[in-house]
C-alpha cells in the first residue's frame, strides 16, 4: 500500500482519502496499485456497504504525477497500475461515493464518472488537459462524457480543455450533490448516514442493476483509450507538452514535426 493512500474501514464503509497535499494529490503509480488494491478488495468484501473518496489539502486531486508516470511507463513488459484502477471502478458493484473540492483534474475528474454520486464543495474546478499534454483521455470518458454532457461540450471539455465549475457539472450529472464551502464533510456524513441505513441487499442489487449495461462496453473502451494512451505517451508531441509543463514554458508542436 502506498503511503499517499489513507484506508479506512468503519463498518460497512470504507474511506479512501489521497494524503499528498504538498503535491496536490498528484497521483502516483504507487498511490494507483493501492487504489486498485483497496476498491478490488472492498467491492469483493459483502459487509462492505459504500466506498468513499476524498482528497486531503486544498485539491481532490491534480491528475497524474507525470515524471513518475512517465518513468513508470518506460519499464517494458509492465502495466501500470491506473488501468487496473480503472477496471476495478468499471466492475465495482458497491456503491461509490466522492466528496471533492479545490482542483479535479485528469483523472480526478474521469474517475468521477464512475462513482454513483459525488458531492462538490462550491468552488471545485474540473478540467481534462489530456490534449494539451499530446494524449488522449482515460476511464472510458471518450464514452462517458458525450453521454453526459452532449458531444458538443464533451468537445470543449476534452478538445479544447475547457475547465468548468460546479454548477456546470451538476448541470450535466458529473456531479449529484453541491455542498457549501466548509460543508463537505457534513453533506457527505448526511448521504453515508441514509445509504447506510437501507437495506443493504437491495442497495447493492439496485446499484448492479444501475450500471448492468455498461460494464463490459466501459472496459471494451477502456482498452481502446488505454492502446491509444500508451502510442501517445511515446510520441514526440507528448515528449514536448511534457516537457513544456516541467519548464514552465509554452509548448512548440513544431518541435514534433
Amino acid at each position: 500500500m502506498s503511503e499517499h493512500v489513507r484506508v479506512e474501514k468503519h463498518g460497512a464503509l470504507v474511506s479512501i482519502t489521497l494524503t499528498r497535499p504538498e503535491r496536490r494529490n498528484a497521483i502516483t503509480v504507487a498511490m494507483y496499485a493501492a487504489l486498485a488494491e483497496t476498491v478490488e478488495a472492498a467491492a469483493a468484501d459483502p459487509d462492505t456497504r459504500v466506498i468513499t473518496f476524498r482528497g486531503d489539502g486544498q485539491d481532490f486531486a491534480a491528475g497524474n504525477d507525470l515524471a513518475d508516470f512517465l518513468e513508470a511507463s518506460n519499464r517494458a513488459g509492465e502495466e501500470i497500475p491506473v488501468w487496473r484502477f480503472l477496471r476495478a471502478l468499471a466492475s465495482c458493484q458497491t456503491p461509490l461515493v466522492a466528496a471533492v473540492h479545490g482542483n479535479c483534474v485528469g483523472i480526478g475528474t474521469t474517475m468521477l464518472l464512475h462513482c454513483d454520486l459525488v458531492i462538490a464543495e462550491e468552488g471545485a474546478r474540473f478540467s481534462l488537459p489530456f490534449v494539451d499534454l499530446g494524449l488522449v483521455p482515460e476511464a472510458a470518458s471518450s464514452l462517458l462524457l458525450p453521454r453526459f454532457a452532449g458531444r458538443r461540450r464533451a468537445a470543449r471539455y476534452l478538445l479544447l480543455g475547457e475547465p468548468f465549475g460546479v454548477e456546470e457539472a451538476l448541470s450535466v450529472g458529473i456531479v449529484s450533490h453541491v455542498a457549501s464551502s466548509g460543508d463537505l464533510g457534513s453533506t457527505l456524513d448526511g448521504i453515508l448516514n441514509t445509504l447506510l441505513a437501507k437495506p443493504a441487499d437491495a442497495l447493492r442489487a439496485t446499484q448492479r442493476l444501475l450500471r448492468h449495461a455498461e460494464r463490459d462496453e466501459l472496459l471494451d473502451r477502456m482498452r481502446l483509450e488505454g492502446a491509444a494512451f500508451s502510442e501517445r505517451l511515446a510520441s514526440a508531441e507528448a515528449k514536448e507538452a511534457i516537457a513544456a509543463f516541467f519548464e514552465k514554458r509554452k509548448p512548440d508542436f513544431s518541435r514534433s514535426d
